[in-house]
């Protein structure tokens, strides 16, 4: 609208001084007309005119200033007077004009009419009032024009300056309006700002509520929202203990069954594997992939506290890790869950490695990537897809009922991620991919 209107307003000013100015020029040369035929006199039908008028631009050379007198007499047609009259001689001039006299550029108003209007002489244009008068009396009038002539060279430069200061003055009060505005944008904007920025943090694991102080139109909506992620907090702690209670419940009596001398071994290893889906299943159920709000979760201390206990266990085989983490590097999700597929997949890998494991995790604005390569013999392709299968196993390792993949499977997809398997160029052993949304 700055840019709209006061451009408009610019217009306007500048057309209505401009008609002002020329409004008080032809007010300026009616009044130097009336101040010349006061001192005509006429003597024996004969112009007389005093050498020096008042006004002493008329008497310098080339000031700008002009005056001159014609005559003027109507022309008879068919027996009857034309009402216009006709140019004739010129009777009387100021000192200040040295051009040659043009009739044809000067109007002849009618008896007792004025004109304002332009004209060209000497290649200039120049602004002309002529005032047509008669004196004498009726037997013997005595007709002519009295034309005051000015330059318009002094008219066009103070319209000129007065564009310029009003140029000047609209582009400084238009980076005014929008300094003002743009901090006025600021200042109320500035809750939205704040809003944003709580929300982030709530996303991210930082907080786990809004604080901030917010105005009217903005304080019920916070409200709800702290309302709302109160609720979801409580209702995910209820279904935890609930899980919690129910693993306990259920792992009680399979420990009480598997302490019977009288089981078999495949009964011994069936209980195993029930066991082991209980785990699987209550992980699951427990997952934040589902839930309403993403909390963050730092991965960086999350892999190093891995990295740590695997060392320890897998001492003997002496694996060198290469680690490049992101900075800052945020899981949109579950500790629980991040742990347990970094957990499974590192596990499997230092299984599977012979003297080194790498591990990459980085993030854009749009996902975050895992990256884990071994090398260890690798995943024949036609064994990617077996793999995932629950209570499927390709490997040698002597422990494990084959369900670790399927938990990390299971797990990306409750976050909309996808998993990758691959052979990797650099180790030539196995390579997983994970990648989840943000």
């Amino acid at each position: 609208m700055i840019f709209i209107l006061l451009p408009i307003v610019g217009l306007i000013i500048s057309n209505a001084y401009e008609k002002h100015m020329l409004a008080s020029l032809k007010n300026e040369l009616s009044a130097y007309s009336y101040s010349i035929l006061a001192i005509i006199e006429i003597e024996n039908s004969t112009l007389v005119m005093p050498e020096q008028l008042l006004e002493t631009q008329f008497n310098v050379s080339q000031s700008g200033l002009y005056a001159v007198l014609s005559s003027s007499f109507p022309t008879m047609q068919n027996n009857s007077v034309n009402k216009r009259p006709t140019l004739s001689n010129k009777l009387w001039s100021s000192q200040s004009l040295l051009s040659p006299w043009q009739t044809e550029r000067f109007q002849q108003p009618h008896l007792g009419d004025s004109a304002f209007y332009q004209a060209e002489i000497a290649t200039q244009p120049h602004f002309v009032y002529s005032l047509s008068v008669s004196y004498g009396s009726e037997q013997q009038p005595f007709p002519m024009t009295l034309h005051i002539i000015k330059q318009q060279k002094d008219l066009t430069q103070m319209m000129a300056e007065f564009h310029r200061q009003l140029m000047l003055g609209l582009a400084g009060l238009m980076l005014i309006l929008l300094l003002i505005q743009y901090l006025w944008s600021l200042w109320t904007l500035k809750p939205l700002k704040t809003l944003q920025t709580e929300l982030s943090d709530v996303e991210q694991g930082k907080s786990d509520r809004l604080t901030g102080v917010y105005p009217t139109e903005l304080n019920q909506v916070t409200e709800q929202l702290n309302l709302l992620l109160n609720a979801e907090q409580k209702q995910r702690q209820r279904y935890r203990n609930a899980l919690s209670d129910l693993a306990h419940s259920l792992k009680t009596p399979l420990a009480v069954i598997q302490t019977q001398a009288a089981l078999s071994l495949l009964t011994q290893e069936q209980l195993s594997i029930i066991n082991a889906i209980i785990e699987h299943q209550l992980r699951k159920a427990q997952s934040a992939g589902q839930s309403s709000w993403y909390l963050g979760t730092a991965v960086a201390p999350i892999a190093k506290k891995l990295l740590n206990s695997l060392e320890k266990i897998y001492r003997d085989k002496s694996l060198l890790f290469v680690v490049h983490i992101t900075d800052e590097c945020n899981f949109k999700g579950d500790e629980a869950d991040l742990l347990e597929i970094l957990g499974n997949l590192l596990d499997n890998a230092c299984k599977a490695a012979k003297q080194e494991i790498q591990l990459e995790i980085s993030h854009s604005s749009k996902n975050m990537m895992i990256v884990i390569e071994d090398d260890g013999a690798g995943i024949a392709p036609d064994l990617k897809e077996e793999i995932l299968q629950r209570g499927t196993r390709v490997d040698t390792y002597q422990q494990g009922h084959g369900i670790g993949l399927a938990i990390v499977r299971d797990l990306v997809n409750s976050y909309q991620g996808s998993m990758l398997i691959e052979s990797s160029v650099r180790l030539k052993g196995a390579k997983f991919t994970l990648n989840f949304p943000l």
